[in-house]
């Protein structure tokens, strides 16, 4: 398995683990009624960013040690290739979340609503993005 994929593997995980209890705790509503700063809410998004941080740092210096010649390989062209489809993905991904966040939900909807809808589109867009590279990879395999 490339040392590209496994990362992907690595940070696919990062973000089910960081980021589902987030938006479990966000969308139960029970944060719903707190006063614009909510620090609550912002602290937990502090603490599973942090998360998310560590997972994919201490994941990588473990599959650095593993591999170290497959870590300091630079991408042919096929990693050029899987990279750009990935990265193309996500960003479509992206753009309807910036269509719907910023021009469909301020009239209809409240601010951490809002607000917890972007920090969603940002991850489903990461998540596509490794999501792609993962499974373009496995194609190919």
């Amino acid at each position: 398995m490339p040392f590209k994929e496994k990362f992907a593997w690595l940070s696919l995980a990062a973000l089910a683990v960081a980021y589902v209890p987030y938006f479990w705790v966000a969308g139960s509503g029970m944060y719903d009624a707190e006063p614009a700063p909510n620090f609550p809410l912002l602290i937990l998004l502090a603490a599973v960013s942090a998360l998310r941080c560590a997972i994919l740092g201490g994941g990588w210096l473990i599959l650095r040690a593993r591999a170290p010649e497959d870590a300091r390989m630079p991408p042919d062209e096929r990693d050029i290739a899987i990279s750009r489809r990935a990265m193309t993905s996500g960003y479509y991904m992206l753009t309807a979340g910036l269509i719907l966040v910023g021009g469909i939900m301020p009239f209809t909807e409240t601010a951490w609503k809002i607000v917890n809808t972007a920090i969603f589109m940002l991850v489903i867009s990461e998540a596509v993005v490794h999501g792609v590279t993962v499974a373009s990879y496995r194609r190919q395999a």
